[in-house]
């Protein structure tokens, strides 16, 4: 049965969703450099992981919800790549101020990418949602 196309339908391009698949495999092989202590692995994947999240989040701009969720992406990345860092060179339990170390100051892209989400499931999403249901009443 032929059905109609949903309106509501995203489609990812094929070279769009090989670069996410390897975006994957470079985020993982960075993580398991961190878990394993392989610094030089960790920390050379820090780049392609962080430049392919920049590329995505591009790519996406004109759609909102997937820009809102892939800059958290990219700041979840530099974060994490940060903290690992912090790990790798020695400088996360070091006192900055106060109670706050190193390996704390990863909270700030943490935090943004946090903002950018609430930003958009409490003021974005709400406005994208209410002209469609009233125009469908």
């Amino acid at each position: 049965m032929n059905q109609p196309p949903d309106e509501h339908l995203y489609s990812i391009p094929a070279p769009y969703r090989r670069m996410e698949n390897m975006h994957i495999l470079f985020w993982l092989l960075k993580d398991i450099g961190w878990c394993m202590v392989w610094k030089p692995l960790g920390i050379a994947m820090i780049f392609p992981t962080l430049a392919i999240a920049l590329v995505i989040t591009w790519r996406t701009r004109d759609i909102k919800a997937e820009l809102a969720h892939n800059l958290a992406i990219v700041f979840w990345i530099s974060a994490n790549s940060y903290w690992m860092v912090s790990e790798f060179l020695g400088f996360d339990t070091i006192h900055v101020w106060g109670a706050v170390t190193g390996k704390h100051l990863a909270l700030f892209p943490f935090l943004t990418g946090l903002l950018i989400l609430l930003y958009y499931y409490l003021v974005q999403r709400p406005r994208e949602v209410r002209p469609a249901q009233v125009a469908t009443m």
